[in-house]
């Protein structure tokens, strides 16, 4: 199950980290009338969160395979 969760926790921090507009679009974006962005400070902030996603999700892997 360790590992399982690993995967899935790599998988959005790949996200996060190719495509940070990504998360912005799917929470923030129906909520603005017409074109809009985010902010610099959110895209650096869901990066950080993406590695730090990466990070545990790699430790939940390989927890997943050595118990």
């Amino acid at each position: 199950m360790l590992m399982f969760a690993g995967i899935i926790c790599i998988a959005i921090g790949l996200i996060n980290v190719i495509n940070p507009n990504f998360a912005w679009y799917l929470k923030e974006s129906w909520k603005v009338d017409g074109d809009s962005e985010p902010s610099d400070t959110y895209i650096a902030l869901t990066k950080i969160g993406g590695v730090i996603a990466i990070v545990f999700g790699v430790i939940f892997f390989f927890t997943g395979i050595f118990s």
